[in-house]
């Protein structure tokens, strides 16, 4: 599976190019972003290094991993970023980063759900994503992808998750029991 442009109503998803470095490493600059991801704003040469190892791919026949820039088009600038890593198994673990002076416009939700949306047209049948207890916000995201909260915990992080159901070849809106229990 290959990364492929996805469009929403407000945001175009486009696959990771190195290319997109430099404009990133000014999404990403605010230390304050960093807060619950861990580690420290990127120079624009080390984000073009850590693109060119993710373009490349996992050195793991197993794993594949997807990126996109996030890019809201009445801007015309790039915001932030989503990933998935999928495993042959079928599991995919998905994550999101926007930049602080884009936060709170709706722009996390709508690329993480047009993410999710997308992997379960293909042979995903569960997304996981790993979200600190005290990041509201992305609790906030997770949800709105269709991804509800479970009691494991990961390096301190809890484990959100959707499971296509049994039987099921719907898509994520069709699959998700909307009373919150799995």
């Amino acid at each position: 599976m290959a990364a492929q442009t996805i469009r929403t109503r407000r945001l175009d998803l486009l696959p990771l190019r190195v290319e997109h470095a430099e404009e990133m490493a000014g999404v990403l600059a605010d230390p304050a972003l960093h807060r619950f991801i861990g580690g420290t704003p990127y120079t624009p040469d080390a984000l073009a290094a850590r693109y060119r190892r993710l373009v490349a791919g996992s050195p793991d026949a197993e794993v594949t991993w997807l990126n996109w820039v996030i890019r809201l088009r009445e801007e015309s600038r790039l915001t932030g970023t989503v990933q998935a890593t999928l495993a042959a198994s079928g599991t995919a673990e998905i994550a999101w980063v926007v930049g602080t002076p884009w936060q709170g416009r709706g722009i996390a939700k709508e690329a993480a759900l047009a993410l999710a949306t997308w992997l379960t047209a293909h042979p995903v049948h569960s997304i996981t994503a790993h979200i600190h207890p005290d990041h509201h916000a992305s609790a906030t995201v997770a949800g709105a992808a269709g991804l509800a909260p479970t009691p494991v915990r990961q390096d301190g992080e809890v484990r959100w998750e959707w499971v296509r159901h049994a039987g099921s070849t719907g898509g994520l809106g069709r699959d998700l029991d909307t009373t919150g229990s799995r």
